[in-house]
């Protein structure tokens, strides 16, 4: 790879935090009248399949006013953005989080939004606003999914997938295209990997620990980027992100080829598991099997969550690939799904 090409994105923990929270220019410019500033957490963290709630208090009340939540999608402007409005009496919801939201109204001030059966693709910032006559104001909230970013590549090699293959490529693996924030998460806790992949924005990046001549020379450690790509000419690999799931991954041992493999699960009223459900188990259930298995895209992978020398002498905790061996080859147990 040509060092020149690279961006550095150089972004310390401090200025990720802040970026968790920020007002309007709008809401900047004067002190807020009616709303409570800052929110009463500047971010919320959850799992897929929860309920949260979004904070907004008023700290008086106007005589006449309406509350309006917006999702700020930068993926998507316009009227689809908007969640709810309401006049203090009648609530209209609007879009695809419309359905799923209403206001806690726990008391007289409380302008707070209720999301229930957190999807994945609900992370990212809303905008609480207050609309008092010509008078607005507002104040902004994070909501974070709290998950696992993990690489993906073609069964057909490396950088073989376009923007779109890549979105549908992790859709089909129980996941998304991670955002930014969710990549640089997942480099302070040690993602470490040396192929560039797409992210939910059109951005190509990928993120080092440990520079090494093999991977991009001797710059710092950090998210290291090729910026915007186009969509369908340019080809990467891809990172996802996925969360907790309502079911659980169990292994089946065996010496098994790809199709054994799926009727051994279906014996056991599961099917094969998707690769973003076995990062979920390690992540979360702490999985732990020094065993490869089949997974239902064609890998052979295995979850470790306790490093050690019987175990292939692998130093790290993660899921590790075997890669995509010929589906005729008979070595490997099954991961299941249930």
């Amino acid at each position: 790879m040509n060092c020149a090409t690279f961006i550095m994105v150089a972004a310390s923990l401090l200025s990720w935090a802040d970026s968790f929270y920020h007002h309007s220019s709008k809401g900047k410019e004067k002190e807020l009248q009616y709303l409570v500033e800052p929110p009463v957490y500047p971010a919320v963290m959850a799992r897929r399949g929860e309920n949260i709630t979004l904070p907004c208090v008023m700290q008086t009340k106007p005589s006449h006013y309406r509350v309006k939540w917006t999702k700020l999608d930068p993926l998507r402007q316009g009227v689809q953005n908007i969640i709810l409005i309401s006049n203090g009496h009648a609530d209209k919801h609007y879009g695809v989080l419309g359905p799923r939201a209403s206001l806690r109204r726990a008391h007289a001030l409380d302008l707070s939004l209720l999301l229930f059966g957190l999807e994945l693709e609900d992370d990212g910032q809303y905008r609480c606003e207050l609309i008092n006559g010509i008078d607005d104001e507002n104040v902004d909230i994070t909501l974070g999914i709290e998950g696992v970013v993990f690489p993906y590549q073609s069964s057909r090699g490396r950088y073989k997938l376009n923007y779109n293959d890549a979105k549908e490529a992790c859709e089909k693996q129980d996941g998304t295209l991670a955002t930014y924030m969710q990549l640089y998460k997942a480099w302070t806790e040690g993602l470490d990997w040396c192929n560039a992949g797409w992210l939910n924005d059109g951005t190509v990046h990928y993120p080092i620990i440990h520079p090494r001549p093999a991977c991009g020379g001797e710059l710092l450690a950090g998210i290291r980027s090729y910026g915007p790509q186009h969509r369908t000419k340019e080809h990467f690999d891809a990172f996802c992100f996925t969360s907790t799931t309502e079911g659980s991954v169990f292994y089946v041992p065996g010496v098994l080829n790809f199709s054994e493999a799926l009727h051994a699960c279906k014996k056991e009223g599961a099917t094969l598991a998707r690769v973003g459900q076995l990062y979920s188990s390690w992540k979360f259930l702490k999985m732990d099997q020094c065993d490869g298995g089949w997974l239902q895209d064609g890998s052979v992978r295995f979850p470790i969550t306790n490093p050690r020398k019987r175990c292939g002498g692998i130093s790290e905790a993660g899921v590790h690939s075997f890669g995509f061996p010929k589906q005729s080859v008979r070595i490997y147990g099954a991961y299941c799904y249930r």
